[in-house]
C-alpha cells in the first residue's frame, strides 16, 4: 500500500529578490511499511525535501499525497493536525525540553492530539515507551541528567507516542558514538518491522546501509533509488506487554469534553514553563503585585475615610438644617450673623407645627462661661439651652448614663443639665456626675445625665466638650438675659436704626415718662426683658429627600411670621447640614479617585512588564514552539499556552498584591491611626483586572508566537 507519493515537487526559496531553487521535479513513492535512506550531501535538498514529507513545509509546485490524502493545498493548522495523528519525528539535536523530566518530553505530543487519553492512560503509556527504549528507571531524569544515547532514545520514544504511521528521522545518529549509533538504528528496524514506515534522513553510508531501500539526492533531484544492504537487525529488544499497542481514549462525542481535557494540560504546561524560570516569573509579577497591592490598599484608605466623614456626619445630625438670625449691617459693615435678634421660641413652636417635612424642632440658646465643680473649672466648647427635641435631632438619644431632663424641666426653667464625656473627665475624674451639682455663672445645676461619647465632628472640635440644659434656665440665669448682656453686635446695630427690635428698645417711637436711667444704675439693676429671643433652631428634616422640601417649608413660614414683603430679603438665614455632608463626601470621593488613577497606572506598568517579558519569552523560546508545532502543536495551541501562562503571572501577582495592600491597610490603620474600611468588591475587582490585565498584555506576545514558522523556530539559535 503507498503511503507517500510525490508528483514532480519544486520548492524555492525567495532571499529576497534572488530565487534560490532546492527542488527541482522529485517524484517518488514510498510503500508502507518501508525502511528508507534518503541519502545526499549538505546542501543536495534533502532536508527540505524531508521537511515537505513531514508537512512542516509546502512545495512552490507539484503534488504531495500522504495515505492517499492531499497534502499541498492544506492550512498550516491541517498540516499540524496530520503530523501530530500520522507522523512521528527525530532530530539530530533531539530537541528535548530543557528542566523537563524524560517522561513529559515523551508525553508532549499527546497534548495536541485530537483523541485524548486519561492522564493515568498517558503516564502508563509514557512509561512502557520509555522501558521500550532501555530507559525504564530514567523516567523522571531531566536531559542534562542524561548521556547523548539517552536523550536520543527518549526523542525515538516521543515519536512513538502518537503510535504514527511514518517516522522521520534526521542524521539521528550524528551527534552519538558508534556503538550508541548501532543501537538507535537497530531500534529502528525493531519499529519498522512492527509496520511502521521509516525514513532516515542521513549523508552517511553507515547508516545508510540498515535500510532496505536507499534514494540518493543530488542538487535537488532524485540521483539514484536503489535497494540498501539491510543489516539484519539480529535479536533485538522486544515490546514489553501491553506496549506494542497504543491505548484508545473513549472518544469524546462533545467539544466540552475536548476542552475540560485540553485546558488542564495547557494549564500544566503553562505551569511548567513558569516553574522552569521560578525567578523571573517572580520578578515579572512585581509590576503587578504592587500595583493590585496599591490599589487594594486606596481603595480601602479611601473607603474608611468616607466611612469615617458618614460617621461624623452622622454623629453631628443626620439631616440637620440650623435657623439662624440674620445680621444687621450699616455704612457697608455687616454686623455678623445674630445682630438682628429675630428669632423667638413660638418660630420653632410653628415650624413643627406647621411644616410637614420637619420631624423635630429643638430652639437653642447659646453661652459661653466657666463650668465649676468643687475646686476644678473647666470652660465648655458648647453650653446650650435647649429642649429634650436637641437630641432626637443630634441622632443622640443614647445615654451613657442617667437620663435627659424633661419638657416640664423647660417649662418650670429647672437647673438641671447633662454633660458630655469631656465635662465628665475634666471636672469628675473617676467620680460619678449623675446627681453632682456644678456651678455656672454662681448658678448651680444638678447633673442628671452623661451623654454618649461622639468624638470630633468635620471641623475637628470636640462634640463631648458640651453642657445641656433647659433653654429657659439658660436664658434667664446663665446668658444674662439683661439689658446689659446683649449680643454687642445687636447693640451696635440698635444705634444705627430705629427699625431693629433691640433689647434695649422694646417700642421705638414711644417716649418714656421716666428719666433715662445711668449706666451704673442699669448696671446694678438689670432688669429681665419681656422680649423673648433665641440664638438659633436646630431642625431635622423627615428625610435626607425632604431636606429641600423642608427648606422651603421653614422659609415661607418664617417671612409670613416676621412680615417681611416680597422682594425684601430675609432676616434669618438657614444652613443645610447635607450640603456640607455632601460636599465633605464628594472630596473624599474624589481624593479617593485619584488615589485609585495612580494605582491602576502602576498596574498598567506592571501589565507593560508582563508583555515585555512575554516577549522575550516567545524569543527565547523560539525552538519550543518549532518543536511543539513540529508535534501537532497548532496555531491556536502556541496562543493559548503563552495567554495562560500570562493570565497566570497576573493572577498571582493579583493574589500577592491583596495580600500586600491587606497588609499595607493593616499597617497604616496599626500605626497611622489611619480609618480603613475592608472592601470585597474592591478584592474581586483587584484580581479581575489583573486577569485582564494578562489577557490585554499577554495577547500580543501569543498571538505573535503562535505565527511563528515551524521550520524557521527550528532552526533559530
Amino acid at each position: 500500500m503507498e503511503i507517500i507519493r510525490l508528483e514532480d515537487i519544486y520548492k524555492t526559496y525567495h532571499l529576497g529578490e534572488v530565487e534560490v531553487p532546492v527542488l527541482r521535479g522529485v517524484s517518488l513513492s514510498i510503500a508502507q511499511g518501508e525502511l528508507v535512506a534518503l541519502m545526499g550531501s549538505s546542501g543536495s535538498g534533502k532536508t527540505t525535501l524531508m521537511n515537505l514529507l513531514g508537512c512542516l513545509d509546502r512545495p512552490s509546485s507539484g503534488e504531495y499525497w500522504f495515505a492517499g490524502r492531499k497534502m499541498s493545498g492544506l492550512s498550516p493548522n491541517e498540516r499540524a493536525l496530520v503530523r501530530t495523528e500520522n507522523l512521528g519525528f527525530v532530530f539530530q539535536s533531539f530537541n528535548l525540553l530543557a528542566r523537563t523530566t524524560a517522561l513529559d518530553n515523551v508525553l508532549m505530543p499527546l497534548d495536541y492530539g485530537a483523541g485524548q487519553m486519561t492522564p493515568a492512560e498517558a503516564q502508563r503509556w509514557g512509561r512502557s515507551l520509555l522501558e521500550r527504549v532501555g530507559l525504564g528507571d530514567r523516567v523522571d531524569h531531566e536531559p542534562s541528567q542524561m548521556s547523548g544515547g539517552q536523550q536520543q532514545r527518549v526523542a525515538v520514544a516521543r515519536s512513538l507516542v502518537n503510535r504514527p504511521q511514518l517516522i522521520l528521522a534526521d542524521e539521528p545518529t550524528g551527534n552519538l558514538d558508534s556503538k550508541t549509533s548501532v543501537e538507535i538504528l537497530k531500534m529502528f528496524q525493531e519499529l519498522n518491522a512492527e509496520g511502521i514506515t521509516v525514513i532516515l534522513v542521513t549523508h552517511d553510508p553507515k547508516v545508510a546501509s540498515y535500510a532496505s531501500r536507499v534514494i540518493r539526492v543530488k542538487d535537488g533531484q532524485i540521483e539514484s533509488d536503489e535497494p540498501g544492504e539491510y543489516i539484519p537487525v539480529g535479536k533485538g529488544r522486544t515490546a514489553p506487554s501491553g506496549a506494542d499497542a497504543k491505548p484508545q481514549a473513549a472518544a469524546s462525542g462533545t467539544s466540552g469534553g475536548l476542552i475540560a481535557t485540553i485546558m488542564p494540560r495547557t494549564l500544566r504546561t503553562a505551569f511548567g514553563a513558569l516553574w522552569r524560570n521560578k525567578l523571573r516569573s517572580a520578578l515579572t509579577t512585581l509590576g503587578v503585585i504592587i500595583g493590585v497591592g496599591a490599589v487594594i490598599a486606596m481603595m480601602e484608605i479611601g473607603g474608611g475615610s468616607k466611612a469615617a466623614i458618614q460617621k461624623t456626619i452622622a454623629s453631628m445630625g443626620a439631616n440637620n438644617m440650623q435657623v439662624q438670625s440674620g445680621a444687621a449691617s450699616s455704612g457697608g459693615v455687616s454686623f455678623g450673623s445674630g445682630s438682628v435678634l429675630t428669632l423667638t421660641p413660638q418660630d420653632a413652636e410653628e415650624i413643627a407645627k406647621q411644616c410637614p417635612a420637619v420631624e423635630v424642632v429643638a430652639p437653642i440658646v447659646r453661652a459661653r462661661t466657666q463650668v465649676v465643680f468643687g475646686s476644678r473649672n473647666w470652660v465648655p466648647t458648647f453650653i446650650y439651652g435647649t429642649t429634650p427635641g436637641f437630641l432626637t435631632a443630634r441622632d443622640w438619644e443614647e445615654m451613657q448614663d442617667g437620663a435627659m431632663f424633661t419638657d416640664r424641666d423647660v417649662r418650670n426653667a429647672s437647673k438641671v443639665c447633662v454633660i458630655g464625656d469631656t465635662l465628665v473627665r475634666e471636672l469628675f475624674q473617676d467620680e460619678s456626675p449623675i446627681g453632682q451639682e456644678v456651678r455656672i455663672q454662681s448658678v448651680s445645676f444638678t447633673v442628671v445625665g452623661v451623654l454618649s461619647r461622639k468624638g470630633a465632628n468635620m471641623m475637628g472640635m470636640d462634640q463631648d466638650d458640651i453642657v445641656l440644659a433647659p433653654w429657659t434656665t439658660v436664658k434667664f440665669r446663665v446668658s444674662g438675659s439683661s439689658l446689659q448682656n446683649t449680643n454687642q453686635s445687636a447693640a451696635a446695630a440698635s444705634d444705627v436704626t430705629n427699625e431693629v427690635n433691640s433689647l434695649s428698645n422694646l417700642y421705638p417711637g414711644s417716649t418714656s415718662p421716666y428719666p433715662v436711667p445711668s449706666a451704673s444704675q442699669m448696671a446694678n439693676t438689670p432688669q429681665p426683658v419681656r422680649f423673648i429671643n433665641i440664638d438659633q433652631i436646630l431642625v431635622k428634616a423627615a428625610s435626607a429627600e425632604e431636606t429641600r422640601l423642608a427648606i422651603r417649608q421653614i422659609t415661607e413660614l418664617l417671612r409670613e411670621r416676621h412680615r417681611i414683603r416680597p422682594g425684601m430679603p430675609d432676616d434669618f438665614n438657614i444652613r443645610d447640614m447635607t450640603e456640607a455632608a455632601r460636599a465633605q463626601v464628594s472630596t473624599s470621593e474624589m481624593m479617593g479617585m485619584l488615589l485609585l488613577v495612580v494605582a491602576l497606572i502602576s498596574l498598567i506598568v506592571g501589565g507593560v512588564g508582563i508583555m515585555n517579558i512575554m516577549l522575550v519569552s516567545v524569543t527565547e523560546r523560539t525552538r519550543e514552539i518549532g518543536l511543539r508545532m513540529a508535534v501537532g502543536a497548532r496555531s491556536h495551541h502556541i496562543l493559548q499556552q503563552f495567554l495562560v501562562e500570562a493570565v497566570v503571572l497576573c493572577l498571582f501577582g493579583g493574589a500577592l498584591g491583596v495580600a500586600l495592600g491587606r497588609g499595607a491597610s493593616i499597617l497604616v490603620t496599626e500605626f497611622l491611626r489611619w480609618p480603613t474600611q475592608t472592601s470585597l468588591p474592591a478584592i474581586v475587582a483587584a484580581v479581575a483586572v489583573s486577569a485582564t490585565v494578562g489577557v490585554i498584555f499577554g495577547f500580543y506576545p501569543a498571538w505573535k508566537g503562535s505565527r511563528l514558522d515551524p521550520i524557521e523556530a527550528l532552526r533559530y539559535e
